[in-house]
């Protein structure tokens, strides 16, 4: 099978062709680093990290940018608030960022490039619209025209003519239209400022990230990624001002993430909702984060509640237990090898199939779990190690390409084979002492929370369902 992405201009899934054979040229918007990261960025990160490391697997080269905004007006007004440096603040969340990252095993990028550290090439596009009459001047301002773009609204499907300005979007009555948009901002008194042609001031959002894309990507990308809150107007207008002045489809393929949802409603600042990511790994190990998006399509909202993760952390221990050596006294048993072999082939086969089919995690992992179910009956059966390790190493190549470290020490997750173990030698003395209610009791609970009992002659073992 073939890899097949959703591409939201077009709304089809269409076949993946890179520009360059062999090599992927893939940004996505970082975020601006005005407060500390919260589970929604991680949910982004996480998604992208994914899609990165199954093209990674798949045989591409993958130049992976994800840039940091660390210079806007949500970065300004906070440092005011708190009576620091904007250029301090900026820089002590995108260090707390770096760390939320690695904390959920999320591969470096190619480069974090700064909208600060971009400025001679971030003057130079804006220049080039201007000479080009697509931008004008206004009062030391720099705006985007955007009828200038006949087919502005092609990736969020609005219509120009019927859009007005909205809400998020300020009324100058000196604009030639309200959707224009600012690309260059005058300088007010006790902002960050640059020296222009047009005067001091600073970049406007959406011009940062077209320039800081043809830096370090060149004129045309493969995958532009970001959560779909950014659709519009953000990725609008980067298509707009980037093909104004190249003439070419700027990225072949626009993903884009579903939002995450606390309770059923949106995670925003506004609502007071933000769980951050620090306070997310206080509570529970990356893993619980990275396979709560492997759990869901990535385009769906995603729904983060307690019953959600208490859900969650007993799939990441049924994960797990998959891990486990075999008894050293198992002799071996051909019949179970034979069995696990044949889960292994099709797992291996269901997981490429549904990681081609855009991404589909929910479908590649749900494969990952039969191979585990394989894996625990055949230890139950008697399979020694030698027997076990092919599949064990499949296992591990699969979860791995997730980015799933699965460590047998991760909070909330080491402890249950201990926990599990004493409940079945509790169970044992109770057999013994003919207290079959509670111990028919402890084989029913365990059952609730995914764990099933076997009982043998040489005694009961236990595997995840």
């Amino acid at each position: 099978m073939t890899l097949r992405i959703y591409n939201t201009l077009t709304r089809e899934k269409e076949v993946f062709q890179p520009i360059e054979p062999g090599k992927v040229r893939m940004y996505v918007c970082g975020p601006t680093v005005y407060d500390q990261a919260h589970v929604g960025h991680a949910m982004s990160a996480l998604v992208f990290d994914i899609a990165r490391r199954y093209l990674e697997y798949s045989g591409y080269e993958v130049r992976y940018i994800m840039n940091f905004t660390d210079v806007d007006d949500k970065i300004i007004n906070r440092a005011n608030k708190l009576g620091k440096d904007p250029y301090q603040l900026a820089e002590q969340y995108i260090q707390d960022f770096k760390k939320n990252l690695a904390d959920l095993n999320i591969k470096p990028a190619t480069l974090n490039p700064r909208a600060t550290e971009e400025m001679p090439f971030i003057l130079e596009m804006i220049a080039r619209l201007v000479e080009q009459d697509a931008a004008y001047v206004v009062d030391g301002d720099v705006y985007y025209r955007v009828e200038h773009d006949e087919n502005y609204g092609k990736l969020s499907g609005r219509k120009l003519e019927s859009m007005n300005a909205g809400a998020r979007i300020q009324v100058d009555d000196r604009k030639e239209h309200p959707m224009d948009f600012a690309l260059w901002k005058s300088a007010k008194p006790g902002e960050p400022a640059w020296d222009s042609p047009w005067g001091k001031g600073r970049p406007g959002w959406h011009i940062e990230c077209s320039a800081m894309n043809m830096h370090h990507l060149g004129q045309q990308i493969d995958i532009h990624g970001g959560g779909n809150d950014l659709i519009f107007p953000h990725h609008e207008n980067e298509i707009a001002q980037t093909e104004a002045l190249t003439h070419k489809q700027f990225a072949r393929y626009w993903m884009h993430n579903g939002m995450l949802q606390l309770k059923g409603e949106k995670m925003s600042k506004s609502l007071g909702n933000l769980i951050t990511i620090d306070e997310f790994i206080a509570q529970h190990p990356g893993d619980v984060m990275r396979l709560l998006v492997i759990n869901a399509g990535y385009r769906s909202p995603l729904t983060f509640n307690a019953e959600v993760l208490d859900q969650t952390q007993r799939a990441l221990d049924r994960l797990i237990s998959a891990k486990k050596p075999t008894s050293p006294a198992a002799q071996g048993s051909e019949s179970a090898y034979q069995v696990l072999s044949a889960q292994v082939e099709k797992t291996h086969q269901g997981f490429i199939e549904s990681m081609d089919d855009d991404f589909n995690t929910a479908g590649a992992i749900g494969y990952i779990f039969d191979l585990v179910k394989s894996i625990n009956q055949a230890r139950a059966d008697g399979i020694n190690q030698p027997q076990l390790e092919p599949a064990q190493q499949v296992f591990n190549e699969l979860t791995g390409v997730l980015g799933l470290q699965l460590k047998l020490d991760d909070k909330g997750g080491s402890n249950a084979d201990a926990f599990i173990d004493l409940l079945i030698t509790l169970r044992r003395e109770l057999r013994q002492q003919k207290n079959w209610e509670m111990s028919d009791r402890i084989r029913n609970e365990l059952k609730n929370l995914g764990v099933a009992l076997e009982d043998g002659k040489d005694g009961t073992t236990w595997s995840w369902e």
